[in-house]
């Protein structure tokens, strides 16, 4: 769908006095990743609540600096000086933007180069350890001093569970059908809840997909003001998560 059409669905039912929220949701609902985000739909309606009759931008003078926005800019920023490790399809998950304007962000505004990735292995080593104490002295510390609090922690893991009851030897159990349950929640209750279905495997893109991004929809949707811009996203690195 073209902008346009986005733009004349948002102005017919911005004037019929349907709310911004409501009018994203719909289009979420019909087309997915591709919809624009709540912020472009809330601009678009006032234009038009407004008065404003045309759905074409305005004409630019000169050369156009940038796609990018000041908006897009801090966000991408914040994300990465939380977590310098983030990866671009977390960041893409987090702030709806797109894979190009990301990377220009990052390396022609930001000007940052990825040099490593990293995870937490299961196996800890002392400077493992260290690293582990390290880092939750500071965030202790962060919660002490009020820059943080416990209800903008989400927190995810998921579980297997078998479609009947099966014997306790491990070999009986492995060909058992199954389905993964996943669940997003924080201190004050669920926030998202899903399953895999059988057949499905758990990749980066499936993650993405199918978990990520409707938990930053379901944020966005009961915190339309602030959406992620606290959040905080703690699992652990089971094979689901760094597939």
């Amino acid at each position: 769908m073209e902008k346009l059409e986005y733009r004349a669905y948002i102005k017919t039912t911005a004037l019929l006095g349907v709310s911004a929220q409501a009018i994203t949701d719909e289009l979420v609902l019909v087309y997915g990743d591709l919809a624009p985000k709540y912020s472009t739909v809330d601009k678009w309606a006032t234009l038009f609540k407004d008065g404003r009759e045309s759905l074409e931008d305005n004409p630019r003078s000169g050369h156009p600096k940038t796609t990018y926005t000041a908006e897009n800019i801090e966000s991408v920023q914040a994300i990465i000086e939380e977590n310098p490790y983030v990866t671009h399809d977390l960041i893409e998950a987090l702030t709806l933007i797109n894979r190009f304007t990301i990377n220009e962000i990052i390396h022609n505004v930001l000007k940052k180069r990825k040099l490593t990735s990293r995870c937490i292995p299961h196996e800890l080593t002392d400077q493992n350890r260290k690293n582990r104490v390290e880092a939750c002295k500071e965030n202790l510390a962060l919660f002490r001093n009020g820059l943080w609090r416990l209800c903008d922690i989400v927190t995810e893991d998921e579980s297997w569970f078998y479609l009947r009851q099966v014997g306790h030897k491990s070999a009986n159990a492995r060909f058992q059908p199954k389905s993964m349950f996943y669940i997003f929640f924080k201190t004050t209750g669920v926030v998202h809840l899903g399953y895999v279905e059988i057949g499905d495997s758990i990749t980066s893109k499936y993650y993405i997909k199918n978990c990520l991004k409707p938990l930053i929809f379901e944020i966005n949707k009961r915190k339309p003001k602030t959406a992620t811009h606290n959040f905080k996203f703690l699992r652990d690195n089971a094979q689901p998560h760094v597939t």
